[in-house]
Order: structure tokens, then C-alpha cells, then sequence
């Protein structure tokens, strides 16, 4: 199994790089990382930046929160880039803007490195449970030779197309699912205020052609008024952002994932960035004069 370096151990980095270890992946992770002990307690080692985890390694992994973030551990001083070796592959599982993707992915073809821009969608339940759906860009081989670590990962894996492709299609995931989190908490606001009991239209609407993973899960999350995060508001509203930022550059209208936009910075200003992006429940509730329980 070929070496593979994991940067990015967050609520979803930290247990996709668990279950690398568990299949017999051997990982390399950032000392400095807040989660490398329970890695290294699980088998993986450890290096001290950037640049001596892509040496020693045949794969390297970013798990980032933006752009800037990846662009600076891929490129910056100390980074992927001056130590990784020719021949290597790089993956970067992050969700960013398509034209940051096809930079990096210019930017290591000059060192002989195959790229995939490999976002995924699933949240930290599919991290955990290594179901996740990713989507990747980049050439036919490199996705081939990234299929063994897909299937340790993810439930679903597909070649979208060129670099960026897979950034692109995370993106227009992110404005289905912002969306259909937007209606799911605009109809438990309505139905809750008139009285209706939210758990058995839940079961019903399942049953039908509302039914949703959004439904099933966000929509017990709203009931249960759980909001401890699996995808933070903070960081659904940068994707929305990107996704804005990608309409304007097509010339495509997004009136629907801008009026989610508005509302994730609503919550944001509210200092509910921490919390569940199912948390747009408590923004309605409120305008609807809804008492937040």
C-alpha cells in the first residue's frame, strides 16, 4: 500500500485518516495537528511540516477549510511542493474554488505530480463511516491510482471530468443541499406554528416525493434540536460564497442559493457560525416570531 501523508485533521480530515489506518494504510500526519496523538495512537507517524510529509510519502491528502489554507501548505514556504517527489500524486479533498483547483493542479504538473481536486459530500456521519461521495477532476490514471484510497473513504467515487471539474460539482451540491436545508426548516416553521406535530409529518412526508436525506436527517436534527455540528454554518456559507463567486464568472443567475447565502451570514452575525447548517431552522423560527427553544 503506497505511503500516504493526511494534512487536515478535522471533524471530517481526522476520521478519514483513522479509517486509512484501519484498512492498513500507512499515514503520515503534521505533528503539530490538534488530533495527531489519537492518530499516532492508532498507528500513524508523524513529520514536522509540510515539506518532510511529502517526501516521505507516495500520496499526499489536504483535508482544508478554504482556499487559502491549501494554497498555502501546497505552495507556501515549508509546503507540499518543496518536498514533494516526482512521480508522487496529490489529492486535495477540500472543498474550494474550481480555479484555485486548476492552479495546484498546474502547479505540481511542473514538479511531475498527478493532482485530483476530490471533494467529497457526507458530512462528519459518512467521514466516520467511510461512505462519503466523492467527486473528483484530474486525469483517468490518477483517479485509478487514488481508487483504493476512495474505497477506504467513500461509498461513491466518480471521475467528473478535467481539474476543477470536481470542485465545480461540490459546489452545485452545496447550493441542492443549502436549498433543500432552507425548505425543509421554512415547512417545520410554518407546520410547527400552526400546530402541527412535526415528528409524524416527518414520517409522512418520508413516504412521499419529499422524502430527502435532508428530511431524514436535518429535519430529526431540527426536532431534536441537536445543532452540535456535522457541516458548521461557518463553512457552508464559504462554499455558498465560491458557488456565488462561480455564477458571476458563467454569467449564471443563482437567486436560490443567494438567498441561502443570506441567511447562513444572518446566522453568522447571530455568532451561530459554530453550529449545524441545519441551525437555518432557528433563523426562521425567529422570523416567524417563533420562540427558540
Amino acid at each position: 500500500m503506497e505511503r500516504t501523508g493526511f494534512i487536515g485533521l478535522g471533524i471530517m480530515g481526522k476520521p478519514m485518516a483513522l479509517n486509512l489506518l484501519k484498512a492498513g494504510f500507512p499515514v503520515r500526519v503534521l505533528e503539530s495537528s490538534n488530533a495527531a496523538r489519537e492518530l499516532g495512537e492508532a498507528g500513524a507517524e508523524s513529520a514536522p511540516d509540510a515539506k518532510t510529509l511529502a517526501r516521505e510519502s507516495d500520496v499526499v491528502i489536504t483535508m482544508l477549510p478554504d482556499s487559502p489554507e491549501v494554497e498555502a501548505i501546497v505552495l507556501g514556504p515549508g509546503g507540499v511542493t518543496e518536498g514533494i517527489r516526482e512521480g508522487s500524486l496529490f489529492i486535495d479533498m477540500s472543498t474550494i474554488a474550481p480555479s484555485t483547483a486548476k492552479s495546484l493542479y498546474s502547479a505540481l504538473q511542473e514538479k511531475g505530480v498527478e493532482a485530483l481536486d476530490a471533494p467529497v459530500s457526507g458530512g462528519q456521519t459518512g467521514a466516520e463511516a467511510g461512505s462519503l461521495s466523492i467527486m473528483a477532476g484530474g486525469s483517468e490514471s490518477a483517479f485509478q491510482r487514488a481508487e483504493p484510497l476512495f474505497q477506504v473513504m467513500g461509498k461513491s467515487f466518480v471521475l467528473i471530468g478535467g481539474p476543477g471539474a470536481g470542485q465545480m460539482t461540490k459546489l452545485c451540491n452545496q447550493i441542492i443541499v443549502g436549498s433543500n436545508i432552507q425548505a425543509v426548516a421554512e415547512v417545520f416553521t410554518l407546520a410547527g406554528k400552526a400546530g402541527v406535530d412535526l415528528e409524524k409529518m416527518r414520517e409522512a412526508l418520508l413516504g412521499g416525493f419529499a422524502q430527502s436525506r435532508i428530511l431524514e436527517m436535518h429535519g430529526k436534527r431540527m426536532i431534536d434540536r441537536n445543532f452540535e455540528p456535522g457541516f458548521k454554518v461557518k463553512l457552508h456559507r464559504k462554499d455558498m460564497n465560491i458557488a456565488l463567486q462561480s455564477g458571476k464568472e458563467f454569467s449564471v443567475p443563482l437567486y436560490g442559493a443567494a438567498l441561502v447565502a443570506a441567511h447562513l451570514d444572518a446566522l453568522l452575525a447571530q455568532g451561530r457560525g459554530e453550529a449545524d447548517h441545519s441551525a437555518l431552522a432557528l433563523l426562521m423560527e425567529q422570523l416567524a416570531g417563533v420562540e427558540n427553544k
